[in-house]
C-alpha cells in the first residue's frame, strides 16, 4: 500500500500485562467528550483517514507534533467554555498483518491559551512507546 491508500482507524487496547483492565484510552476520553466536541473529533479522523493522514490539509485541525512529540499526531478541536480538546494519534505502517493505520491513543483537554505539561505529554508518548512494544498490536 502506497502513501495514498486510507488508512484504518483503530484505538489502542492497554495490554494486560501493563493494564489488567485493559483500558483504551482514547475511546474513554472520546466517551467523556461533550457530544458535539465527540463527533467533531470522530468527523476529522474519519476525513483524515480517508485523505490519507499524509495528504491532509485540514486547517490546523490535524497537526504533526514537534520536538520529544515528534512523530505523534493530534487531532484539535474546541469546545464549550473555550476548551481545547486534543486527541493523540499515531501512523503506522508496520503493524503486522494490517493496512496502514490511523491510531488513536489517548486524548486530554486543557484551558483556552494554557500550554500542556511535560509530564502531560509524557503520558502520551508512554502509551506510544507501550502500543509500539508489540507486533501484532494491542487494539480494541
Amino acid at each position: 500500500m502506497g502513501k495514498s491508500a486510507p488508512y484504518e482507524i483503530v484505538y489502542f487496547k492497554r495490554h494486560k500485562n501493563d493494564d489488567p483492565r485493559e483500558a483504551v484510552p482514547g475511546s474513554e476520553f472520546l466517551a467523556s467528550c461533550p457530544v458535539a466536541v465527540r463527533t467533531k473529533l470522530r468527523a476529522v479522523l474519519v476525513a483524515v483517514a480517508a485523505a490519507p493522514p499524509t495528504r491532509f490539509s485540514g486547517g490546523g485541525l490535524w497537526e504533526a507534533m514537534h520536538g520529544t512529540m515528534t512523530g505523534f499526531h493530534e487531532i484539535r478541536v474546541d469546545g464549550p467554555g473555550r476548551r481545547h480538546y486534543r486527541l493523540f494519534c499515531k501512523l503506522d505502517t508496520a503493524a503486522r498483518g494490517r493496512g496502514p493505520l490511523l491510531t488513536v491513543l489517548c486524548g486530554a483537554t486543557k484551558a483556552f491559551r494554557t500550554e500542556f505539561s511535560d509530564a502531560d505529554y509524557e503520558k502520551v508518548l508512554a502509551l506510544g512507546r507501550e502500543y509500539l512494544s508489540r507486533n501484532p498490536r494491542s487494539l480494541a
